[in-house]
């Protein structure tokens, strides 16, 4: 090694970090995430834990659980995955409402490239009724069209 440490290995050399490889977990499982989102699974965890990517969420049914792992299988050659953790839970009371009662809110952690317009019409199949979910987020939300990857929104019940 010279004065100018021309020998020393780069900082950046040697095994992935913990980031890197949840990057990568994200783009193999992207279509299981796709899938969690159209079937309107809540994603509670989705980060590297134990040298595995870990997605965690709560599903409104076991339809939409079961359309997730196949998306999950499909990545896998349809056996179960040995580089994640998937732990997919079905909603309790989610079957429909009992006797009458209104469905209970729920929330929604917001995906690059949403918008209100499209969760409004993934939860209530008709993207112009996003003023709904605007006006139950006004302690969040200032503008309708200013919404953040990340953020928790409440999804009032359809009516």
């Amino acid at each position: 090694m010279d004065l100018f440490g021309k020998n020393k290995t780069p900082p950046t050399a040697g095994a992935p970090t913990d980031e890197q490889n949840l990057s990568a977990k994200k783009q193999k499982y992207a279509g299981a995430l796709e899938a969690a989102n159209k079937n309107q699974v809540r994603l509670q965890n989705v980060h590297w834990e134990n040298g595995k990517i870990l997605i965690r969420g709560e599903a409104p049914s076991e339809d939409a659980k079961n359309k997730v792992w196949d998306a999950v299988k499909a990545v896998n050659g349809g056996a179960s995955p040995q580089d994640a953790t998937i732990e997919i839970t079905v909603a309790k009371g989610q079957g429909g409402a009992v006797g009458g009662a209104q469905a209970p809110s729920r929330t929604y952690t917001v995906q690059t490239g949403d918008t209100l317009s499209k969760i409004s019409k993934q939860f209530y199949g008709d993207g112009n009724a996003y003023m709904k979910i605007f006006n139950a987020n006004k302690d969040k939300l200032k503008d309708p069209d200013k919404i953040q990857p990340g953020q928790q929104l409440t999804i009032p019940p359809k009516s």
